[in-house]
This record gives structure tokens, sequence and C-alpha cells, in this order.
């Protein structure tokens, strides 16, 4: 048997799909009830007077009062796909939705976000609804107790990039040979109960990174291999459970635990549904029906596999995308976001703007707070693309305010894993002459230093 024919084509059971779409669509309406509970979509989207936006996407804005129900659509969809209830259209809406939150304000950025757009946009091309699922019991001509193998396969590529990939970025000489950010997080944590005393001895958090780098490296492997399975989700218990105790990183942890089920064989898939179906008195019989899924449209099929393959390479290349600009990638962040570069650096700025009226050469400092939060002007104070969005942002403003030929310069200062702050931006460059792009930000001023590595 070749390898298209085993890992892509072969019909497998849909057990293992049906579990992850439930445990996913659970995660989720979880994780939106836990955001609401917190007032975060208040204190988040509705109080700021300001948006950091991506470039490319300055029309995706919070829609004030409105974003309440954005975020009850997006917990209904994610029940929906749980349920496996009009499973397309829900998936479709959930990743419309959730998306849309995620990109409402670049200050929230989170690895785990990306993650969950990612994985629910491959969703979509998945039936996960063939199997233990409300559409298939409605519908017997949607009932289907295997599907070809590629569907869950590619969920288990999915997680090996993100693993190892974050692996690879650890490979860098501040967090192997500095232990940073970790000796300056770690004895900050003293109050865990029986650990935290360790947490200040430097050996402790040497250990700790070189584990963590091995831990992302082996993992998808371990997990692949039937032998070391079950020790390996044992290791990926401890290791997200550990990291959600000592870091305030939500959900994540969770997701990574029951994602990783899609290793498994349909054995214990099939236990899974079988205590489902028990507690919910639902009987599993018209699900093994011995039918295989297949695409019946010639053209769907080729759409699908046109897709899935620029996904594929979308997300093996993009990481790397940072190859492309010259100086330290810590430093000026060309190409950091979405390469699942996770918790690898404490870095902390101070920024203050300067406003000049171009016709009267009058010049005043700008009170940050005016117009940001504190989390909003802790995030820029450190990131290029957000100083200068918001420098233009107070071009905009002050000009509509009466000033004339409005200039703005910064003096920031960064400080970078525990090195001493420097200077950050060219305060000579007039910000607003900038226009915002992919192209090499040639106003941050260069690192001082050396980080080696990948």
């Amino acid at each position: 048997m070749t390898f298209v024919d085993k890992h892509i084509k072969a019909p497998v059971e849909a057990a293992p799909l049906a579990v992850f779409r439930i445990l996913f669509g659970l995660m989720m309406l979880l994780s939106i009830i836990r955001f609401w509970s917190y007032g975060w979509i208040d204190k988040l989207y509705i109080q700021p007077k300001f948006f950091f936006s991506y470039y490319g996407f300055e029309w995706v804005k919070p829609i004030g009062n409105y974003t309440y129900i954005l975020f009850i659509i997006c917990a209904i969809s994610a029940f929906m796909v749980a349920l496996g209830y009009k499973y397309k259209t829900a998936i479709v809406v959930f990743f419309l939705s959730f998306t849309y939150i995620e990109l409402m304000d670049k200050t929230t950025y989170l690895n785990h976000y990306y993650f969950v757009s990612v994985l629910s946009f491959l969703m979509i091309f998945l039936p996960a609804q063939a199997y233990f699922s409300i559409d298939a019991a409605r519908n017997s001509n949607k009932a289907f107790q295997y599907v070809p193998a590629w569907t869950i396969n590619s969920l288990k590529l999915v997680l090996g990039i993100v693993y190892f990939y974050a692996g690879l970025a650890k490979l860098n000489s501040d967090w192997l040979f500095k232990a940073m950010p970790l000796k300056i997080w770690l004895p900050s944590k003293f109050d865990i109960p029986f650990i935290g005393n360790l947490l200040s001895e430097e050996w402790v958090q040497y250990a700790f990174s070189w584990t963590g780098a091995l831990y992302d490296l082996a993992i998808p492997f371990l997990l692949l291999y039937k032998r070391t399975r079950s020790y390996a989700f044992v290791l990926v218990v401890v290791f997200h459970v550990l990291t959600r105790v000592l870091f305030p990183i939500g959900m994540f942890p969770y997701i990574m635990i029951v994602a990783t089920l899609i290793f498994f064989d349909s054995g214990l898939h099939r236990k899974i549904i079988g205590f489902v179906a028990r507690l919910f008195r639902w009987n599993t019989s018209r699900f093994n029906n011995q039918e295989v899924f297949q695409e019946r449209v010639l053209r769907s099929v080729r759409m699908k596999c046109a897709v899935l393959v620029i996904f594929f390479t979308i997300q093996l290349t993009v990481p790397f995308r940072y190859l492309l600009y010259p100086g330290e990638l810590f430093w000026t962040e060309e190409g950091y976001r979405f390469s699942w570069r996770v918790m690898l650096m404490e870095k902390s700025g101070y920024a203050q703007f300067k406003v000049v009226d171009g016709e009267t050469s009058k010049w005043f400092y700008v009170d940050n707070s005016d117009f940001l939060t504190p989390f909003q002007e802790k995030q820029m104070a450190f990131q290029p693309d957000f100083i200068l969005e918001y420098a233009h942002m107070l071009q905009e403003h002050f000009e509509k305010d009466g000033h004339k030929k409005v200039a703005v310069y910064t003096d920031c200062q960064v400080s970078l894993n525990g090195r001493l702050s420097t200077r950050y931006i060219d305060p000579n460059r007039d910000l607003t002459k900038v226009k915002r792009s992919f192209a090499h930000k040639d106003w941050i001023i260069p690192f001082k230093d050396e980080i080696t590595g990948i």
C-alpha cells in the first residue's frame, strides 16, 4: 500500500473525528462563556476609544454593544458544532465570527486564538458531522461510519506543526543558554505549593527551558508512535497543566490536551462516544452502518484539494517569513506573529510621543492615557507596528483638532529579556511619513546585542 493509499485515501473509523468535533465545540463554548463572565468583552472591545488593527484588516472593528451579539453568535455556533447540528453552516459561522473577534483589536493577539481560527477553518472541509451527530441521526444519507484517512491525519498534521515549530523557535541562545525569559518569570511564582521555592533556583530555570524545547520537538512523533503514545499523552497532560499553573494563558492548555486525543486509535474514541451515548441515552447503532464517506462531485474534490494544499503550504512556510527581514526577530518582531513563537520573550517599553504643528512649529507631548487603555499602552510601547499605527492616529486626531501638517515623533525605550533599556525608534523620524506595509522597518534602531538560533 502506497503512502497516499494508507494515509490519505484509506477508510478509517469516523469516531475520532466525531470526538474531536464534540470536544472542540464544547471547549470553544466554555472559552466564550469564560471570556464573557470575566467582563472582558466590555473591557477589551467596548471601553477602549481606539483599536489597533492588523495590516490589511483595518475595516474589522468592534461594533459597540452589538459586539455582545457577535459573541452570542459565536457561542451558539460552537454549541451547534459540538452537537453536529447543521454542522457545515455552524462551523463556517464559528470560523467567521471567532476570527472577526480575533481581528477586532491586535492588542489581544494570542497564539491560541490563531490556533482556533486555523483549526476551525480546516474543519470546514472535514466531514466531522458524519458520525454521532444530530445531522447524521436525522438523515441516514449523511451518516457514515468511515471517513478517508486524510480527514483525521490533517488534524494531526496541524497539531504537529504547532508543537514542532514551537520547539524550533526555542532553539535560540536566550532560551537555551540564558534561560530567558523563564529566569524572569519563574521566581515570581514562589507562592505555588510544593514547587514554589524551587522556581528561583537557576538549575530549575534551565531545566524548564531545555525540557520545554525537547518536549515541543519530540511530542508529535511520540504521539504518532503507538508504543509511546500513552506515555506521550501523560506528558501532554503534565506539561499543559503545569503551564496553566505557572502562567495565565486561559483555556489554551486544556484545548491542546483534548486536541491531542486525535492521535489515539478509534477504540478509545468509541469508548468516549459510548460513555456520552449512555449519559444521554442515545442509540449509536444507527451510525454503525459500514458506509464510507466520499465526495460525490468531482469539482468539489478538486476545489477541496486545492484549498488544503494552499492551507498547509501557508502553515509550513509563513512561520519562516522572518528570514526575509534583516535584524533580530525578537527586537523588530517582523514576522513574529502567526509563527507559533509561544512565550519566548519578556519585552517592555516606554514610548512618549511628540506632536509638532508643521505651520507654527509649536509642539507638545501626548498623554497616551487620553487615547489608550493601560493594556493597550503597555503593548504599544514595545511593538513597532503598534507604534506606527498609533502615530498615524495621533496625526489624524490632532489635524481634525485644528493643527496643520502634523508631524509625530517618539522617544521610545525598550528592554528585551532582562537587558537594559535602549532606544528603540529613531527619535528624528517623522512617523507620519512612514506608510504601513510589510516592508522592513528601517526606523527601528538596530539591536545592540546578538541572539543566535532559529
